[in-house]
């Protein structure tokens, strides 16, 4: 796995963080308001997950980066139709977190119609 990837940064009105990869995308409520945020009524479980691996709200790039290899460095398992128009995409692989484990992750991403960027949608834990 290349950890030398460049990810670009971008502020936006709606989203203070965006993290972009070659083929990707994450917006910050994914990573701050979703998936490290205990109290949220989905977001609880997988945040705790997450978290205990070493990710921190502190450092939301860290995992949005994280999440941008995994999707660029492997293989889809599944291809479908999204539910809201376009293309889902699911990369079940290892994915390394901050404490050195790699556990699978399950990460779901989805392609708009006409589009070539992957938006990422959602990750949880395999294992």
């Amino acid at each position: 796995m290349r950890l030398s990837r460049r990810v670009a940064v971008k502020r936006t009105r709606r989203a203070p963080f965006l993290a972009r990869g070659k083929s990707c995308c994450v917006d910050s409520d994914k990573i701050t308001k979703y998936l490290l945020n205990l109290n949220h009524p989905d977001g609880g479980p997988k945040a705790k997950f997450f978290l205990a691996g070493g990710f921190s709200l502190a450092r939301p790039y860290q995992f949005a980066t994280a999440l941008i290899r995994h999707y660029e460095d492997n293989e889809p398992t599944k291809l479908s139709a999204h539910r809201l128009g376009g293309s889902k995409l699911v990369i079940e692989a290892p994915l390394p977190v901050p404490d050195g484990r790699q556990p699978r992750v399950r990460s779901v991403w989805r392609v708009p119609e006409g589009g070539r960027i992957a938006h990422f949608v959602t990750a949880y834990p395999l294992d």
